[in-house]
């Protein structure tokens, strides 16, 4: 299958540094479509390469499909062309799937970010026909997401190697499983075939080391600059400068993930002076004394580097 003329030009800009970014919502759980648009304007100010919108950070299982198209045209409208948007439209079901890419695609997304299907056990050629069965029926760029610590497993790497191989729309990879030695294997296999991006804040640099393409980070939402900074100072072969930034980097991304990801993100945020909002129920904000704590802690790592 080939990808529309306008949207090829992906395939060769899905390179540097994208946020897997929050969704604000209001105290009564609503979502905050002002904030929204306020911390748009942070993350493409901060010169990243690309917005990902209703990923994992974006808590994107818990909205409704008329929420996921609202959160979507209120990125697309305030990005404005400025950098491309990638929408996360992965669901447990190829049929759902495909109707939330389908919304994404009419909404003026560059491409959609597609997690393994989650809940029930699937064997590789299931996940396959699922792949498969997108692919086939919504024209746009898709990257496989692979994220164990929420599915429980790891995007079978004869799966990527099947897809990458017969379909050209499929651009890229987002390997969230944290084991360099697998983002290693994966480089080895269909990096000249697609982009192969870091999903753990920590594996930025190294990723970009081994042959991959850029990383999609939680730990970008907070400190966009430093990310950014990290990719250009590799770009430039500066490896002692970007060593640098990724030791930052990994410092700030641990002390979010120990504090719940996002809920800290958006803490973060309100530190930053941004409208990070509320996290949607069951989740809840940090706690006072964790806030204390999260506080002490991340508050010097905010400085400019």
């Amino acid at each position: 299958m080939r990808v529309q003329e306008e949207k090829t030009i992906l395939k060769n800009k899905l390179e540097g540094i994208f946020v897997p970014h929050l969704t604000p919502f209001k105290r009564n759980g609503e979502i905050d479509e002002e904030a929204l648009r306020a911390c748009v304007q942070f993350w493409v100010k901060s010169g990243l390469h690309g917005l990902v919108v209703c990923g994992s950070n974006g808590e994107a299982p818990y909205l409704s499909r008329e929420e996921r198209k609202t959160v979507i045209g209120t990125v697309i409208d305030e990005v404005n062309g400025k950098v491309p948007v990638i929408a996360g439209t992965g669901s447990m079901s190829t049929w759902e799937t495909i109707m939330l890419t389908n919304d994404a695609k009419d909404l003026g997304v560059d491409a959609a970010l597609v997690v393994t299907p989650f809940y029930f056990k699937l064997a590789n050629r299931e996940i396959y026909e699922h792949y498969k069965t997108i692919l086939e029926a919504v024209d746009l760029p898709l990257i496989l997401y692979s994220v164990p610590k929420f599915t429980g497993f790891h995007l079978d790497l004869s799966v990527i190697s099947q897809l990458a191989s017969e379909y050209e729309n499929v651009v890229g990879v987002k390997d969230s499983g944290g084991n360099m030695s697998r983002i290693t294997q994966v480089i080895g296999s269909v990096g000249d075939r697609m982009s192969v991006l870091a999903g753990t804040g920590g594996l930025a640099l190294p990723t970009l080391l081994l042959g991959g393409k850029g990383a999609v980070i939680a730990v970008a939402n907070v400190i966009p600059t430093v990310c950014v900074n990290m990719y250009e100072a590799f770009e430039r072969r500066d490896y002692e400068k970007a060593s640098k930034l990724q030791r930052h980097i990994t410092c700030v991304n641990e002390i979010l993930m120990r504090y719940g990801q996002v809920s800290a993100i958006k803490a973060a945020l309100t530190l930053l002076g941004l409208p990070g909002g509320y996290p949607r129920k069951p989740a809840l904000p940090l706690g006072k004394k964790e806030e204390h704590e999260f506080e002490r802690l991340l508050k010097p790592m905010l400085k400019p580097s």
